[in-house]
């Protein structure tokens, strides 16, 4: 009995330690596999011969411990240690570590899995895989570009091909604007000679008059019906206007900016195109004097002042033109005054180049007032003037208070969104525009937040797992979020090869949550967690597990000799 004992022993032994040369022989040979968890194996002792039981002391005898003999070893568990490895920065924008208990989520064939290895790629239709191409899982986002929580999908980053355009919502403006100017009083006034309505001179134009019955002094007719007047150099400021041109008759057969029949649709159409804010300085505008003048005033500061000189208006300039209309000025504008310009962009990207001028309004015991005025080229509708509003400084020259501090442009039939509306500001964090005494005035614009149309040309990962777009316009959009997994008992997941796992009975169901969240850990990108086996653990247990094995050698040889001894005996 005894040496049947000493051989089944002898043979757990043996098996028990060649499993755990099994073991550590397996987690030696993934010392170098991202990701991977060392296991370990725990003995327990098997049923026990129970010789004799123990007994209770008595008045006459002392009590007895039981005697028991083993009957050898067997594997307690095997469990995995998932503790975290090492991080390894490798700047490879695709690849993500975790630092803590979480696990990747992979669609495999439309099975989930999990992992821990973060050594992802693209595929050519731009999904984040795992090196067998497993799709690996996450939030997506809206058109706004905001994370979706709640809804896991395959995380799609198309580099090089997603294209993003900003419309400008806010600009913002720094310098400094001289209080020391004068205050604007006046704005200019040229006036043109006068208009009749008859050959001889006696009536004087009135505005709603026809312009194919109007002459000039020497009893010459100026227009008719399907002329095209063209207004080229005239000035604004000392900038020349654009060109621009007007055709005589009730409709538009030449492709002209405006049409019209009368005087005053002339006027109306001049009073557009040189941007004349009538809203802001009611002196301000085109009209007809009692002497069939027609008059053009303008705003108030230097930067506003218009003029016309003869030979800046002609009539069918490609044909034979005549020069209708000889100018006099007859006020220059006054006034501090400075204009700066930026640019701004549309829904679609579309870069627009919008006009702000500032002119010294008033100065008080209280401080100072100025009017700035906004105008645009590209308003799509012939009025260049966008808006108009106030900004006041206190006695200090720093920033007070401002009114209508934003302007819409039109943008029709561009396809982009319309009326845009862009706010302006005046003070912020990086810069306010003050109004010290200065030689000159200077404003710039400090930013505005739209952009033209970008490509997606890179991307990082946030420590929550947000993937951060980075477009070549400078524009930073979210494009998705990888989610990691959450298990209640990590060790009862089952590997079922190549780094990923499923779900047992035993491991609880995933949770899935974004990183950060329920202890799921952070998310380091462009970085892989390494092998968290300790080398010199398992060269201990080899040595451990080769020495027990050995034992039990010894044992069963041992064994084998006492029955050789007994068989001889017999015989």
């Amino acid at each position: 009995m005894g040496l049947t004992t000493a051989l089944y022993t002898a043979l757990s032994g043996l098996t028990t330690n060649a499993t755990l040369l099994s073991v550590a022989g397996n987690n030696i040979s993934n010392i170098n596999t991202t990701g991977f968890k060392a296991s370990r194996m725990t003995f327990e002792t098997q049923i026990l011969q129970n010789l004799s039981p123990a007994s209770a002391p008595t008045s006459n005898l002392g009590g007895t411990n039981p005697a028991q003999i083993g009957l050898g070893a067997r594997e307690g568990t095997i469990t995995r240690d998932f503790s975290n490895g090492s991080l390894q920065l490798t700047g490879v924008s695709t690849d993500m570590a975790i630092e803590g208990n979480g696990f990747f989520v992979v669609d495999v064939a439309g099975v989930r899995r999990f992992t821990r290895v973060g050594a992802f790629t693209l595929d050519s239709n731009f999904n984040l895989v795992n090196p067998d191409g497993g799709l690996v899982q996450g939030f997506a986002v809206d058109d706004d570009f905001n994370v979706i929580e709640g809804v896991v999908g395959n995380v799609l980053i198309p580099v090089g091909i997603l294209t993003l355009a900003e419309a400008t919502s806010l600009v913002r403006f720094t310098g400094n604007l001289n209080s020391g100017g004068d205050e604007a009083t006046m704005g200019s006034i040229t006036t043109s000679d006068p208009l009749y309505s008859d050959a001889t001179q006696t009536t004087a134009a009135v505005a709603g008059d026809a312009l194919a019955t109007l002459f000039d002094n020497t009893g010459t007719a100026l227009f008719a019906v399907g002329d095209v007047i063209t207004v080229s150099g005239a000035t604004k400021g000392g900038a020349t206007l654009p060109d621009k041109t007007f055709e005589i008759g009730p409709a538009n057969t030449t492709g002209s900016d405006d049409f019209g029949t009368t005087l005053q649709d002339f006027i109306d159409f001049l009073d557009d195109i040189m941007g004349l804010d009538t809203a802001a300085n009611p002196s301000a505008g085109i009209a007809v004097s009692g002497a069939g003048e027609i008059v053009v005033t303008g705003n108030t500061g230097t930067v506003n002042n218009i003029a016309l000189d003869t030979g800046d208006i002609v009539v069918n300039q490609t044909t034979t033109p005549t020069l209708p209309f000889d100018w006099t000025q007859t006020q220059d504008a006054d006034g501090e005054s400075v204009r700066t310009s930026f640019v701004a962009f549309d829904s679609l990207g579309t870069a627009m180049t919008i006009d702000m001028s500032f002119v010294l309004e008033t100065k008080d015991n209280t401080g100072t007032t100025w009017r700035f005025y906004i105008q645009s080229e590209d308003d799509t509708d012939l009025d260049r003037v966008l808006g108009s509003g106030t900004v006041s400084f206190d006695t200090d020259g720093q920033f007070a208070t401002a009114t209508a501090a934003s302007l819409t442009i039109d943008r029709n039939n561009t396809g982009a969104v319309t009326p845009q509306t862009i706010s302006v500001s005046f003070v912020n964090p990086d810069g306010s525009i003050s109004a010290l005494e200065s030689v000159t005035s200077v404003v710039n614009t400090l930013s505005q937040d739209g952009s033209a149309i970008g490509t997606l040309s890179g991307f990082t990962i946030s420590e929550d797992g947000t993937i951060v777009g980075v477009f070549s316009n400078s524009l930073l959009r979210d494009l998705g979020r990888v989610v990691l997994a959450k298990f209640a008992n990590p060790q009862g997941l089952v590997e079922v090869g190549a780094n990923l796992f499923d779900v047992t009975a035993n491991s609880g169901d995933p949770q899935i949550v974004s990183a950060g969240a329920g202890g799921a850990g952070r998310i380091v990108g462009g970085a892989l967690e390494l092998s968290n086996v300790e080398l010199s653990e398992q060269f201990i247990n080899l040595i451990t597990a080769t020495t027990g094995f050995s034992a039990s050698s010894r044992v069963l040889s041992t064994s084998d000799r006492l029955v050789q001894e007994l068989l001889a005996a017999i015989r």
